[in-house]
């Protein structure tokens, strides 16, 4: 479905460099990084809202030298007023879905019914989390085989979570459709991520299936100089006033039975990756997870 072979993007002073990546179809991949990591920048590019510098993209066989048969097949939900602030959703719906050939209006109806928007009012009378309600909507609407996601959850109230949730598993059900969210929420890739791709300072630092990925690492929590026997294990260890903790690279070998060892979460994960260096852990490298 989706595959970056060396993908790069100059924007000033920022680097986005070599994203190699393969998605299958049916599946979804979240993105985590800290700000400025490249994760927008990334979604960009995927949407053909930007131009790569370097490598290539391939969504569904088929590079951006097909603009417009590519731009039919992904749906995108960006931060910013990406519609008409002064037409209603219903004429905004209508104004840009004819330039979808899978554009659907009942079924755009019925989204902004079961989100709960006001298909009479003016999208700039929205609050921010409406707006980014009614930009997924629109592009469900028109049936993609790709959705990019960029940090959507965080806008959105606890309810409407869930049901977002619950259209993202929906939606890649069919083993056709697949799913690209960015977001600072891990709780939300924990639930839903097939993929998982971590990115730092515009750099690839891991990319794979998540069950692998979490694999290959644990937490270990106890006495600090029982952690450090583990030596080059170590990625990041952190001292607390009763012990200490640690993301550790697992091998399979038999831990100290004192220890406390457990795999980790998304959030452990990602915030002991982007403290590791100066914690004096694995210095910054791609590691596929597979």
């Amino acid at each position: 479905m989706l595959k970056l072979e060396n993908v790069s993007k100059y924007l000033g002073s920022f680097y986005l460099r070599d994203i190699f990546l393969e998605l299958p179809d049916g599946y979804i991949l979240g993105i985590i990084g800290e700000n400025g990591a490249g994760k927008t920048t990334l979604l960009r590019l995927l949407a053909g809202l930007y131009t790569k510098d370097e490598g290539i993209i391939d969504i569904d066989h088929m590079s951006y030298e097909e603009e417009a048969a590519v731009k039919q097949k992904i749906g995108a939900v960006f931060h910013g007023d990406l519609f008409d602030i002064r037409d209603t959703l219903r004429c905004n719906a209508r104004r840009y879905g004819q330039f979808y050939c899978d554009y659907e209006d009942r079924l755009m109806e019925s989204y902004m019914t079961d989100f709960r928007l006001n298909a009479r009012k003016r999208y700039g009378q929205l609050s921010k989390g409406e707006k980014l309600k009614f930009a997924f909507a629109f592009a469900l609407s028109h049936k993609p085989k790709l959705l990019l996601l960029d940090e959507p959850a965080a806008n959105f109230d606890r309810d409407f979570r869930e049901i977002f949730q619950d259209i993202l598993r929906k939606y890649t059900e069919n083993g056709e459709n697949s799913v690209i969210l960015s977001t600072h929420m891990t709780s939300d890739i924990d639930r839903a991520a097939d993929y998982l791709l971590y990115l730092e300072n515009g750099r690839q630092v891991m990319y794979g299936d998540i069950e692998s990925i979490r694999g290959n690492y644990r937490m270990a929590a106890g006495e600090e100089y029982k952690i450090r026997l583990l030596k080059d294990r170590v990625v990041h260890l952190e001292k607390g006033e009763f012990g200490a903790k640690a993301l550790v690279r697992n091998f399979g070998r038999p831990y100290d039975p004192m220890l406390k060892v457990w795999e980790p979460s998304i959030e452990e994960l990602m915030y002991h990756m982007a403290k590791r260096e100066s914690g004096g852990g694995m210095k910054a490298g791609r590691d596929s997870g597979r």
